[in-house]
């Protein structure tokens, strides 16, 4: 019976709860591609950072809430969240630059772990806010072109388009001309592959789109469940 209370409020809680939760899981992919994203695994033979497995997220999250709530509640999205990251920024370099109890003996290594670059920071930032809003011009573009239908092709091609813009800004921005190595050529296939990883990401998570649209949508665009009804659970 408790489990059956917690899908039921899941399902239908208020618009203002879903857009929080939205909302959070937004802020979240962002702030864990930027905190985690420093490590590089590898994926079928090819070098990748591990943030490549949390960005995808955020295109997920406002494309769905421009489908559902239009494109002027998307951006007021990506605006908190690009306060969101500023703070998380500021926070983490005050948290660097404070001298380490003497008790705590692994300062030097939570300095690599959290320190970046000036420049890196501001490519990520750059690449976000303009990936970000090119995304949901792109997906308002597509929506009106086909009056609202073909959601998968529309989630896609935006997507697709805005994680290459992504890719090139950040890249050429954080990397260009900090050695010999990274040259235009060797930054555009390292772009080319993160785009293809990026590309997949976004073709398997189509479904959770519809998911999640269709759980935007439920009851209703208006609260017809109070906002402080408490979850039974």
């Amino acid at each position: 019976m408790t489990d059956f209370f917690l899908i039921y409020n899941l399902f239908f809680m208020s618009q203002h709860f879903k857009l929080t939760i939205i909302s959070s899981i937004f802020i979240a992919g962002l702030l864990a591609a930027n905190l985690l994203g420093s490590k590089v695994t590898v994926l079928f033979g090819v070098a990748v950072s591990v943030g490549i497995f949390a960005y995808p997220l955020t295109f997920m999250m406002t494309d769905a809430v421009a489908e559902v709530y239009g494109k002027k509640k998307a951006k007021q999205l990506v605006w908190s969240a690009l306060i969101a990251q500023v703070l998380v920024l500021i926070l983490t370099y005050i948290a660097i630059k404070m001298p380490p109890a003497s008790r705590y003996t692994f300062n030097e290594q939570y300095v690599t772990v959290f320190s970046g670059s000036i420049r890196m920071i501001i490519a990520s930032l750059i690449a976000f806010i303009v990936s970000q809003t090119h995304d949901i011009w792109a997906f308002e573009f597509w929506k009106e072109k086909f009056g609202g239908r073909w959601l998968w092709l529309r989630n896609n091609a935006s997507t697709a388009v805005s994680q290459a813009i992504d890719t090139l800004l950040f890249m050429f921005i954080a990397f260009y001309g900090i050695s010999d190595k990274f040259t235009v050529g060797f930054i555009l296939q390292l772009c080319l592959s993160y785009w293809l990883f990026k590309v997949v990401f976004a073709l398997l998570d189509t479904p959770f789109v519809y998911l999640l649209v269709a759980w935007l949508r439920k009851p209703g665009k208006e609260d017809e469940v109070a906002d402080n009804m408490p979850l039974q659970i």
